[in-house]
């Protein structure tokens, strides 16, 4: 960890901390880690011989045309769009005349400025202050770490405050100094009776003006700096507006290539089954030679799977689903999720009488001051595991010759797939060529590159170009699941209704590590874990641990206001007295909501304010209960970013982590039976349809603060405001998801005012 005060000063000793971390084994030190003018080693990948690259991130045409390079994905949250939002500001460029491409799957593009973000985050520092003369060398360092790691991902609502503050406003500010020098040296004159805006360099004494086009070849014979002066907030003129998402045209007009579009001459299609049983084995294959099925290439026999090859993907699909194809037996052939809950509660109350519990936090004495309070609320909460149920499958096609391999599919995770199949194919990395596509959903499942080392193998097998497309029930029956967790917890109040003492106990530790921990001032807190693991592999998903806490801490602390005989909100409120940050947030929620009018019988409001990704989001969910079903007809949101790059991309991230929250709370649950996934289609793993969403009203606050995400924060709150709505509604208290478990029988709540 870096190490520095809180005003910000670096030190040499900061900077030794910093530039002598241990990569691979080796010892990184000063100048020897120093990346250098890299173009040239990229420019073959990125740009045409009438454009030219002023550094990684950015190129610019002859055509004045000025082109951010991302390293991030598209799958549909607009994270592109609003980095080169980033990109030109610092530019001073036309925004008419900016477009997108992604970095190619190569070394040089490993993405340093996702880990340098990520040290200012855990720091709580803004890198862009540091000293110039540790620039070089700290980002060399990143850049190293990058290429080991393979880091080039997209996920953890990190697009904007990592790769946007650190890699596309620096590479627009550099560009748009070099861009000057150019203009100075052709018009022989100093750099400081220069300005530039909306594309041009101008010469503000006699009016002279350059597009950026006509500066371009020579603004690229200057060394970018890699500590150019940065634009203060209020001088922003692109950022924080809402421009169009420069993906949008495409995908409105049907040109827009996903992965699953991709084609290739002489191509052929796999459709796959892989053992029901997460860790089987395939035995044996019946192959039916006596069909009647036109079109068959092959069967692939992989180690845990089966993939059929043919002249199209329905009928490779309908083979395959002919086969009688028989799986090694396992330990776990006979668990279900009744049995995995059994042994979550077992092993959480055993690692607590053991004391083998791991600690999250510990403050006070949580346990002394239960056992001495006369009112202790106490419960049991418990969420099952979860897919991600994109809307477009597992996909990738592969071609393998001589030369090595190519892969066009849409993954999160380009630098890190290319690597996988590399390594799975006996490949070079350089041999591997990912050509990316967008992508129909993600939302964490994507990060992962199962599906595309598994379509690697098959094309190296049949030895022509392959599309390997998942099937519904294969996508869904062989995802990486957001795990399904037990968390009991115990709570006390004085004599005054204030809530003195907080146990929490769980089980299932993953990212982030601080989602169990509550912000609210309790004198006496006690968070720790249990280990109690599971053949069902965990992937990430939405919000990742934050899903499953903010339902969780968020629920029982309705409980325990209920028991105080408070308000929900007032009482949250005032247990963030020490955070007003978050009580701006709460309160804007409680405001535009109007939380203190009255509700009527059958209806009921809830409230949940979430830390996450380093935002804060507040929401308030109506909801009514009729013919004993519950409708969901209102979600206000309040949201810190710190500072919304792009205002309409935010409010559409609150809607997108809404609706996809609300999809798991409702209906959401993957049950494992005799060992396997037992659902298998949208029929029976349903997700909020178009007419049941409800309205959603979201209010930004540019706070000023250290920038924060929107991808992900908006999911973990809505789970909780709306048993919290529930319950007014009904009485009945949620601790179990999905509510769709619930028969609901009217009864008010004590805490419900009617009209």
């Amino acid at each position: 960890m870096i190490r520095m005060s809180k005003l910000l000063k670096w030190s040499r000793r900061a900077f030794i901390g910093i530039s002598t971390v241990g990569v691979g084994g080796a010892l990184v030190v000063g100048v020897a880690i120093r990346p250098g003018d890299r173009r040239d080693l990229v420019t073959k990948d990125v740009s045409e011989d009438d454009e030219h690259l002023l550094n990684l991130w950015v190129k610019i045409g002859e055509d004045d045309q000025v082109t951010a390079i991302v390293p991030h994905s598209e799958m549909g949250q607009g994270a592109q769009t609003a980095l080169a939002q980033l990109l030109a500001e610092e530019m001073d460029a036309d925004w008419t005349k900016i477009s997108v491409i992604e970095a190619p799957a190569t070394d040089e593009y490993a993405n340093w400025a996702l880990i340098k973000g990520f040290v200012g985050g855990m720091s709580g520092s803004d890198l862009t202050e540091m000293p110039s003369f540790i620039v070089p060398s700290a980002d060399g360092l990143f850049l190293t770490l990058a290429k080991t790691m393979g880091m080039q991902i997209t996920g953890g609502s990190a697009s904007i405050a990592t790769t946007g503050m650190y890699g596309m406003r620096v590479a627009g500010a550099a560009a748009r100094e070099m861009l000057t020098k150019a203009a100075a040296a052709q018009w022989g004159i100093s750099e400081k009776g220069i300005t530039v805006s909306n594309g041009q360099v101008i010469h503000s004494a006699n009016g002279q003006k350059k597009l950026f086009g006509q500066l371009a070849k020579d603004a690229s014979q200057f060394i970018p700096s890699r500590s150019p002066k940065l634009k203060e907030s209020s001088e922003f003129s692109i950022v924080g507006k809402d421009i169009p998402r420069l993906d949008i045209p495409s995908k409105v007009d049907g040109t827009a290539q996903f992965g699953i579009d991709a084609s290739v001459p002489g191509l052929k299609y796999a459709a796959v089954k892989a053992a029901p049983v997460f860790g089987a084995k395939l035995d044996s294959v019946d192959e039916k030679k006596d069909h009647d099925i036109k079109g068959i290439e092959a069967i692939v026999k992989l180690d845990n799977a089966v993939a059929v090859v043919a002249d199209s993907y329905w009928v490779a699909q309908k083979y395959l689903d002919q086969l009688s194809i028989s799986w090694s037996e396992t330990a776990n052939s006979s668990v279900s999720s009744d049995r995995l809950y059994e042994q979550f509660s077992t092993d959480i109350d055993t690692a607590i009488s053991s004391k083998q519990l791991e600690s999250d936090i510990e403050e006070g004495d949580a346990a002394q001051a239960i056992s001495q309070s006369k009112e202790i609320i106490e419960a049991v909460y418990k969420v099952p595991f979860l897919a991600h149920a994109c809307m477009e499958p597992m996909n990738a096609t592969v071609s393998i010759n001589e030369e090595g391999c190519q892969i066009w599919t849409g993954t999160q995770n380009p630098l890190g797939l290319r690597n996988d199949v590399a390594k799975a194919l006996e490949l070079e990395p350089h041999q591997v060529k990912v050509n990316q596509h967008f992508m129909g959903g993600g939302f964490g499942r994507r990060a992962f590159t199962d599906f595309a080392v598994q379509a690697a193998l098959i094309a190296k097998q049949v030895k022509q170009p392959i599309k390997v497309i998942w099937s519904r029930p294969e996508d869904i029956q062989h995802d990486l699941y957001r795990p399904a967790v037990v968390s009991k917890f115990r709570a006390s109040l004085d004599d005054t209704g204030d809530l003195i003492s907080w146990e929490n106990t769980y089980h299932e530790k993953h990212e982030p590590a601080e989602a169990p921990v509550i912000p609210y001032k309790v004198p006496h807190k006690s968070i720790k874990y249990a280990k109690s693991p599971t053949h069902v592999p965990f992937g990430y998903w939405r919000s990742v641990d934050h899903s499953q806490h903010g339902f969780f801490t968020e629920g029982f602390l309705d409980e325990v206001i209920s028991a105080a005989g408070k308000d929900a909100y007032l009482y949250r409120r005032e247990l963030l007295s020490h955070l007003p940050r978050y009580q701006r947030v709460l309160d804007l929620a409680a405001e535009k909501s109007l939380w203190s009018s009255k509700v009527r019988e059958g209806q009921g409001r809830g409230i949940s304010i979430q830390h996450s990704f380093g935002s804060l989001v507040a929401q308030v969910v109506e909801v009514h209960y009729e013919d004993k079903k519950i409708y969901v007809d209102k979600v206000t949101v309040a949201v810190d970013v710190g500072l919304a790059v792009s205002p309409d991309g935010v409010a559409a991230q609150m809607e997108s982590g809404i609706i996809y929250g609300l999809s798991a709370a409702l209906y959401g649950e993957i049950w494992i039976e005799n060992g396997a996934v037992k659902q298998s289609n949208y029929d029976d793993y349903p997700v909020v349809r178009m007419s049941d969403a409800p309205v959603i009203e979201t209010h930004i606050i540019n706070s000023g603060q250290q920038w924060g995400g929107a991808g992900e924060p908006s999911t973990p709150g809505i789970a909780p405001a709306l048993a919290g709505a529930i319950y007014q509604a009904t009485g009945t208290r949620i601790r179990e998801l999905p509510i769709s478990k619930y028969d609901f029988e009217y009864k008010q709540a004590e805490t419900e005012e009617i009209i």
